[in-house]
């Protein structure tokens, strides 16, 4: 199912929140902006609305890399050739960027990146013993390596979801935060039970998927 579909159903359910509880608005944009950050964290195993401005940055730094590695390569080279430089560091390091131009592919830098905002907020977790931003850096720093509808869309990552959604309710003292951040992780995977392909709940226990047809 299309990103722009689960943000439009987090987008409801956050907005159902804010009609259900005390209102205000600051608390609306609260639970919307949680339901709907949930509804689209189970894609972060594959290019998704949350990772597609990071592609564009990993197109780029890929383009850099080769780029990048072929001028120093060329430069090695000719400092060698025309005056008998050699340089054995600045050898190795733009054989090194070359060759890691050609083998990675944006896709990989793309998840790299991913990790790289997840181990940020390990960091920051750590350093403010909030265990549940480890917690949700930990699931933001791995899922990008995982297999397409593999583990992040699961009912084991939607209880873990919903721990993290419980550490961020207690610190925001705000009722309803991890109902609502569960609910929005929760309709990811209903909706995509509702495709073709379905949905492995109980992956890696059992690698059969669940199909509703409407």
């Amino acid at each position: 199912m299309k990103g722009s579909t689960h943000l439009a159903i987090g987008t409801a359910i956050g907005t159902a929140a804010a009609i259900y509880y005390p209102f205000s608005w600051k608390h609306a944009a609260l639970y919307v902006a949680v339901s709907a950050f949930s509804a689209l964290s189970a894609d972060l195993d594959g290019p998704s609305l949350l990772s597609s401005k990071l592609g564009k940055l990993s197109k780029l730094l890929h383009e850099l890399l080769v780029w990048t590695g072929g001028l120093l390569v060329s430069a090695v080279l000719i400092l060698y050739a025309v005056y008998g430089i050699e340089h054995r560091e600045w050898t190795v390091i733009s054989v090194v960027l070359l060759l890691t131009g050609f083998i990675a592919k944006e896709g990989a830098i793309r998840n790299g990146l991913v990790s790289l905002v997840g181990c940020a907020l390990i960091y920051s977790g750590w350093t403010s013993d909030r265990y549940w931003l480890i917690g949700l850096g930990l699931f933001i720093a791995i899922a990008p390596w995982l297999r397409h509808r593999g583990l992040t869309h699961t009912v084991w990552a939607a209880c873990a979801w919903g721990y993290i959604g419980l550490g961020l309710e207690h610190e925001l003292q705000l009722d309803g935060v991890a109902a609502v951040a569960t609910a929005g992780y929760m309709s990811h995977l209903i909706a995509d039970t509702l495709t073709p392909r379905g949905v492995k709940w109980l992956y890696p226990l059992w690698s059969k998927s669940f199909k509703l047809r409407l």
